[in-house]
Order: structure tokens, then sequence, then C-alpha cells
């Protein structure tokens, strides 16, 4: 499967001015670039394929074709990375244009379940759905409702080492200062794959689209660590790519520690200065002192 190779352009230098206690002086920032991506899909015969857009969201340009794959695959619209044919930038006339947009051609023996799409039920917190309703949702799509499982040990140890793991491996956050991220580890602490991205919801479904390209879905022996709040939108996304264990960095909201009960995660939030909390603990997961 062809993929983008698009040039990482996620930071941007800018001349600004600096002011401190009681002077100013000129100064060159780094800052996040955010622009809009527009993801659309083709599917069908060869000589009748249907082309539909399907989301504009703004994000950090890079790595495209996994916030493409990884997106049709956290709404339910696809359920594998064999339905995939290509991912690639269109022609334009304009190549800012062309960098703006994407397309996810599938193969040609799959329909895309585009209802999922239309019935909107994954959305962004603001947008006031019925959380109860969209929880249900989840479950009639998800790939990995009945995965089996195996019980599974947290220390301490580890989970205190995630969060300054996670931000050490982040360079664009350490450029800019204003960037989200999302990182998988392994239960041993070692960081597997991190994706970063101005939207918190981009970042998560890039790194999803990395495992979903690299076959490594679903994550359930896996934690998620979230560099900022958990949301419903993210963990429902978690639920989606089988994820068992997430921690945040900040806070959860009431609606994601529902998420995390009803699909029996782990969920910990404040995980910070060696202190967490645990908002829901799996039947499979136990979390000891040492």
């Amino acid at each position: 499967m062809k993929t983008n190779t698009l040039e990482n352009k996620s930071v941007q230098k800018i001349d600004i001015v600096k002011v401190k206690e009681d002077r100013s002086f000129p100064y060159t920032d780094d800052i996040s670039v955010e622009e809009p991506l527009e993801i659309q899909i083709s599917y069908g015969p060869k000589d009748q394929r249907i082309s539909k857009n399907i989301s504009v969201t703004m994000r950090t340009p890079g790595n495209d074709s996994e916030l493409a794959a990884g997106f049709l695959f956290t709404e339910g619209i696809i359920s594998g990375y064999h339905q995939i044919q290509n991912i690639d930038h269109p022609q334009a006339e304009c190549s800012r244009n062309r960098e703006n947009i994407i397309e996810v051609k599938l193969t040609e023996d799959f329909v895309p379940h585009l209802k999922n799409v239309d019935r909107n039920f994954y959305t962004t917190s603001s947008c006031g759905v019925c959380g109860k309703g969209s929880i249900e949702s989840i479950k009639t799509v998800s790939s990995f409702q009945d995965i089996k499982r195996e019980e599974l040990t947290l220390s301490f140890d580890i989970l205190y080492q995630l969060s300054g793991n996670l931000q050490s491996f982040q360079n664009n956050f350490s450029a800019t200062g204003g960037i989200h991220a999302s990182g998988i580890f392994n239960f041993d602490g070692q960081l597997l794959a991190l994706r970063e991205d101005v939207g918190r919801h981009n970042a998560l479904d890039k790194l999803i689209g990395h495992a979903l390209f690299t076959g490594q879905l679903p994550l359930k022996d896996k934690i998620l660590v979230l560099s900022g709040r958990a949301s419903f939108e993210l963990i429902q996304k978690a639920a989606m790519a089988g994820i068992t264990v997430v921690a945040a960095i900040g806070a959860p909201s009431s609606l994601a520690v529902d998420v995390a009960k009803e699909f029996d995660m782990t969920l910990l939030g404040f995980l910070r200065d060696n202190r967490f909390n645990i908002y829901n603990e799996s039947s499979f997961h136990k979390i000891i002192e040492k």
C-alpha cells in the first residue's frame, strides 16, 4: 500500500517580541503549525468509484496517512488494514491544497459503513450528543468488543515513569510548548510509539493508524498515555483500538469514566509527580505498590 511521504512541517519559526520583567527584546520563537486536513474516501468497482468527503479536521501536518486511517478505524468506517488499497494526497493545482487533502482508496470489494458517519455518534465533547447512547453505539462497531484478555499487573514504579518518559520524547512540545501527545507503552514502561498534534484526538488517531499499519491491533496489553486530559472522545477511540489501560496526565471527564467502566478499562488521571488517581480499575488488572 502506498502512503504519503510528506515532509514534516509541524513547527514554524516566527519573529516575536518577548517581554520579561521590565524589558522587551526581539526573539525567534517556534510555534506549532495548524492546518486543515480534508479526509476523503473512494470506494466501489474500478469503473464506478464513489468519492465522499468524510471530515475536515484541524491538525499538525505530518503522519497524515496514519491520521486518516486511524480516524476511519476509530469511527467504525473500516474495521481493518486489509480494507485500504491506497492512501495519498490527490493531485491539485495548488500544492498547499494538495497537502491539506488526503484520499483513502478502499478495496473494490469493500463497502464502508457510512451510516456511522451519518449517525455521528463519534463526536467531540462540545456537541452535546447523548453520552449513554454514544457508549452503546461503540459496542455495535467495535472489532474488539469480545477480545480475550489476560490478567496483568501494573506497579507504582512503572506508572510513575510514564509521564516523564512521554514528555522526554515530545520533540514538538519541547520546541513549541503547544502540542498534545499520545504514547503507547508496554507494561515494562518502554515507549513503543508516540504521535503529536495540536488536536489531542488527532494525536491518538495518528497513533492508532500507526498500530493499524503495523498490525499491532488490538492494543490490549499496552498502556496509552495522554499528555492532557482524558475526554470521552479519547476513551472511546481507545476502546475501539482494544486498549485496556489509559493513563492521563490531566483529568478525565465524567463520561470518559463511564466509558472506562462500561468497557472494563483501567483509567488513571493526574499521572505526574509520583502520584495518580484511579478512576476505574479493570477486573483484569492489579495495581500494586511494587
